[in-house]
């Protein structure tokens, strides 16, 4: 159940108002994120692509008093609002936004020595899910979860010939991840108010699974 939230609402209604697109995870989604992050007791998440910030506080809300989220968005004016919905939520403290493509604010973070991260939501630029992908196992540790939105894409992903970049992208994803002998993943197939798509959900593993 995802109940009504004054915090969350008020995300919602000011991306509206703001313009955003109506792409942000649904209240289920968001709900999900917060118990798979509270069952591994994230104390450290990255989020790709903040939009306006409703996931990034579902995410957020999961966190201890010295966690840390850092999440990437590409859009100046969308990182304006995310921040505002942010702060509103009281969580501004233990929230990092930085803004840039996130390919391009990867190098930083890993200058930073930052992670690794016991959680990563990938949610930004589709054509890049397997980049991002793969910059997230390596700054993950046993144990880590990675989670990817939009995998499903109506169904096209069973479709080896389409052409859709995005498909092709979310098939490059689902080849990686099976190649991989340290994850372990399933992806979940979803239908509600962002119509028919998914959650593709993949645990690191210390041995070889």
């Amino acid at each position: 159940m995802a109940p009504e939230d004054p915090a969350l609402d008020a995300a919602l209604e000011a991306s509206e108002k703001a313009g955003l697109p109506p792409i942000q995870v649904s209240p289920p989604q968001g709900k999900l994120l917060y118990l798979l992050a509270s069952a591994i007791r994230a104390r450290t998440i990255l989020e790709f692509g903040t939009l306006g910030g409703y996931s990034t506080i579902w995410l957020a809300r999961a966190l201890p008093e010295d966690g840390r989220l850092t999440t990437l968005e590409a859009d100046p004016g969308y990182a304006d609002v995310a921040r505002e919905n942010i702060d509103r939520a009281g969580l501004g403290d233990v929230v990092d936004l930085r803004v840039g493509p996130a390919f391009d604010l990867l190098p930083d973070l890993a200058a930073e020595d930052a992670g690794p991260f016991d959680l990563t939501f990938i949610d930004a630029d589709k054509e890049r899910s397997p980049d991002y992908f793969a910059w997230a196992l390596e700054h993950s540790h046993p144990g880590s979860l990675i989670i990817a939105d939009n995998v499903v894409r109506a169904g096209e992903l069973a479709d080896e010939h389409s052409e859709d970049p995005k498909v092709r992208a979310q098939r490059r994803l689902h080849e990686m991840i099976a190649a991989e002998s340290h994850v372990s993943a399933t992806t979940i197939q979803t239908v509600g108010g962002k119509g028919y798509d998914g959650f593709t959900i993949a645990l690191v593993a210390a041995r070889p699974i």
